[in-house]
Order: structure tokens, then C-alpha cells, then sequence
């Protein structure tokens, strides 16, 4: 099965001619002439619709002009669809993908495979052949979160799966207390390499007057992104910035709403119901761009944060799927990333583009010397709470009502990438993790979904 989608990838790829990274989203079955051209990724995400302060935070943090900024945000939308696609040929070879270059123009796909490269090069990728799949490397790592739960130490305070260098790397202060680690999750010594590292991540919360908004009247935090619950309005933010029942008030401390759950340790999840006076927008931090979807960005990708204490920032995904121990507990599922934050910006938004990513949670540093952010991912907030993010109406499809086409597909849902549906009598297979919008059907977002 696998060698019939690779010559199939060979073909398709054959027929386009001579393919940049940005031009990979295009649908692979072919069209009626008299058919519009299927949206391409970055339509699709909107990453003409970044906010300007994004924009302007890329250029400042990561070294670019205007044109180069709004390049990179269109090539990564474009990368994340093309590893989806080889992603789904590759299988249980699948060794992970990542960006590079200042305008993210590179595409590096890795496989276990040597007999993959063809079909990577064809879909205009680098490939790498690697020792180990993403698969067998995110089960080490899930043995080491399980571990946590009774062998975690601060002075092995972080985890996750490097793509790139192919190994789960503990970072420790203390190389012992890695080992110790390691040994009780009985995690493969050839899988992992052990980082010296002096980071002490702490949650991202203080005590200080500001704006944004405040719990019980005392500690503050930042909202992260306006949600809906049915009728009910709200905004999802960090678990560890309150408990469920705790009542927040607004930076100009008018009561606002009440913490309905609330997740810490573990995850760092949670959400607010507003009362009546508030009402959901799909905007961050008074920009007049509105966020359009949650579609997760690939590593390497860059990624902008919000909060009220530092306002805008910028800088690159480094990892997915980290673990990170705190003095109150070890998170996990958290994304790993080189912007800064300080105290007062926990549960502020993540962006990249136009695209939610995530709740500030935690890390190490500051905003004058640099640091390291971790970001509770948006989309399982969403899919726990049962939460709506608030974006824009419509999407690349038509936003009318489109009849009862019939299928398993449905607005609203959080679909992993791997997952299937079926719409109008066809199936798909998710190519990226989203939260599916109205307009976002199967057959109008070829960078999100691929017909089978």
C-alpha cells in the first residue's frame, strides 16, 4: 500500500513540473478547467489576516522586512499541508518535518526509509533518513510522562521529542537526576540524549496591579482566546492561573466571570465564563485582525505570544509535545518555544499568523536577556471544555448554508491529523490538527484535508 502512494506522490509531483515549498498545498486529484483552483494553505489559514502587531513583532524579534515576514507565515502554512501529505504516505516510517531559513523556505521531512527520499523530494521537501519513526520516539516519551507522575524532580525539568536531532532530550541541571528519570520509565538509552541545562521554568503569574484580567482580586493573568460554550461567552486560559469557582474581574477590574474548569498540573488548561457585560470577539489584544482557525504550526515555524505584561513577542516553534516540571507539579503536552514572557502573561495568546496556537503556561528567562516559553496547546482546551475559539464567519468554502450533504464532518470539532471523516459520499484523512470552522468542509481545504 505504502509503495502505491509513493509512485502515486511521484506522478502527481512529476506532472506539476518544478515545485517550490510555497506552491505544495494544491490538490492532488485533478480538476474540471472550468472548476476554480482549489484554495491553496495560505488562503486557507489566512495568513494575509496576521495582526499588524504580529507583523511588526516578527520583524523586530526574528531580523525581517514586512515582505520577508509575510513570506515565511505563507510557506510555513504551505509546509505544514505538504508534511501532512507525506505524512500520510510515509506511515510508520514517518519520522517527523521542520522548517528552516529566515523566510521558513526550507522543508526537511524525515523517514526511517531510504526508499521514502523519491517521493519527499518529489513533493519539493529535504528528506533525512533517520534511526528512529516519530512513533517509536513519542512512546519513549510518553513512558517518561508516566514515569513523572511519581520519579519527577525539578532538576530534570524538561523533555520532549527533537525532530531534527531524532532523540528525546531530557534537559537536567543535575545529569543524575536524568538518569534516575530514565531508568525508572525503562526508555531505550539509544533514544535519548541528556542536556545539561541550568532552566528552572516557573508558571508565568505574579501579584502585581495591571490591566488584562485578575483572579479573586489578587493575582493576574492574560486572556488567552474568546471561546464559546453554546450561548454561553468566555475566554480559554491557563490552568494554573485559577480554580474552578474563582471569580475574575477585567483590567478595568469590572466583574467579568467565573473559572467553569480548570486543569494544573497535568495540563495548564482552563476556561472563564463571562457574564453578560462581555462579549467574545475574534480578536487578540485590540487588534483589529481577527484569529481564523487553530491549525498547529510545524517546528520551526515562527510563533508570536500576547500578554499584559510585555506585550508582543516573537520567535520560533522549537518542539511539540514537551513535558515540563514545575514546583507545583509536571505538565505535559505543552509546546516548547524561543519567545519570551514574564510574570503577568501566563494564559496569553499564542499566534502564529492569523492561526491560534495555544495559552502562555511557563518558562525561563525575561523579556530584556531572552528566554524560553512553554505554551499549552489551544486545541485540546477546546476539545475538552467542548469550547467554539471565536474567528471570523467564513472560510475559503462557501459560508451559505450548503444543504445536507450528509457525512461524519462536523464545524466545531477538533480533529487530530491521521483522523477521518466523510462528507457529500467521500472520505478524508486530516492532514493537520484543527478545529474544523464553518467553510472548512473536506472538499474546500486541501491543506487541511486529503480525499482517500
Amino acid at each position: 500500500m505504502l509503495q502505491r502512494h509513493l509512485r502515486a506522490a511521484c506522478a502527481a509531483a512529476a506532472a506539476a513540473g518544478a515545485l517550490l515549498v510555497a506552491g505544495l498545498s494544491g490538490s492532488a486529484s485533478a480538476r474540471p478547467s472550468d472548476l476554480p483552483a482549489a484554495p491553496t494553505a495560505a488562503e486557507t489559514l489566512r495568513t494575509d489576516a496576521a495582526p499588524p502587531a504580529l507583523l511588526r513583532a516578527l520583524e523586530r524579534d526574528l531580523d525581517l522586512n514586512r515582505q520577508q515576514a509575510e513570506r515565511r507565515l505563507a510557506n510555513e502554512a504551505e509546509a505544514g499541508a505538504t508534511s501532512g501529505r507525506l505524512r500520510a504516505a510515509l506511515g510508520a516510517h514517518y519520522a517527523g518535518a521542520w522548517v528552516r531559513g529566515a523566510e521558513s523556505d526550507t522543508l526537511t521531512v524525515a523517514t526511517t526509509d531510504p526508499a521514502d527520499v523519491p517521493a519527499i523530494r518529489a513533493r519539493g521537501a529535504t528528506a533525512r533518513v533517520v534511526d528512529h519513526s516519530l512513533t517509536t520516539l513519542d512512546a519513549a516519551k510518553a513512558r517518561l510522562d508516566r514515569a513523572a507522575a511519581e520519579h519527577a524532580t525539578t532538576a530534570a525539568p524538561v523533555w520532549y521529542v527533537d525532530v531534527p536531532a531524532n532523540a528525546l532530550v531530557v534537559r537536567a541541571v543535575r545529569t543524575d537526576a536524568a538518569r534516575s528519570l530514565l531508568a525508572a520509565a525503562h526508555v531505550d538509552a539509544s533514544l535519548v540524549r541528556v542536556v545539561k541545562s541550568a532552566e528552572h521554568p516557573r508558571p508565568l503569574y505574579d501579584l502585581r496591579g495591571g490591566d488584562a484580567y485578575y483572579i479573586d482580586n489578587s493575582s493576574r493573568c492574560s486572556i488567552g482566546f474568546p471561546v464559546t460554550h453554546g450561548t454561553q461567552q468566555g475566554f480559554a486560559t491557563a490552568g494554573h492561573c485559577g480554580r474552578a469557582g474563582s471569580a475574575t474581574t477585567g483590567s478595568n477590574r469590572v466583574a467579568q466571570g467565573t473559572f467553569q474548569a480548570s486543569v494544573f498540573p497535568g495540563n495548564d488548561m482552563a476556561w472563564v465564563a463571562a457574564n453578560a457585560d462581555w462579549t467574545a470577539t475574534p480578536y487578540v489584544n485590540g487588534s483589529s485582525a481577527q484569529v481564523t482557525g487553530s491549525t498547529q504550526a510545524t517546528v520551526g515555524s515562527s510563533v508570536c505570544r500576547s500578554g499584559s505584561t510585555t506585550g508582543w513577542h516573537c520567535g520560533t516553534v522549537q518542539q511539540l509535545n514537551s513535558s515540563v516540571t514545575y514546583q507545583e507539579g509536571t505538565v505535559t503536552g505543552v509546546t516548547r518555544t524561543s519567545v519570551c514572557a514574564e510574570p503577568g502573561d501566563s494564559g496569553g495568546s499564542f499566534l502564529s499568523g492569523s492561526q491560534a496556537q495555544g495559552v502562555t503556561s511557563g518558562g525561563t528567562g525575561n523579556c530584556t536577556s531572552g528566554g524560553t516559553t512553554y505554551f499549552q496547546p489551544v486545541n485540546p482546551i477546546l476539545q475538552s471544555y467542548g469550547l467554539t475559539l471565536k474567528t471570523t464567519a467564513t472560510g475559503p468554502g462557501d459560508p451559505g448554508d450548503p444543504g445536507d450533504p450528509g457525512g461524519t464532518w462536523s464545524a466545531g470539532t477538533v480533529y487530530q491529523a491521521g483522523a477521518t471523516v466523510t462528507y457529500g459520499g467521500a472520505a478524508y484523512r486530516c492532514l493537520q490538527t484543527h478545529q474544523a470552522q464553518p467553510g472548512w468542509e473536506p472538499p474546500n481545504t486541501p491543506a487541511l484535508w486529503q480525499r482517500q
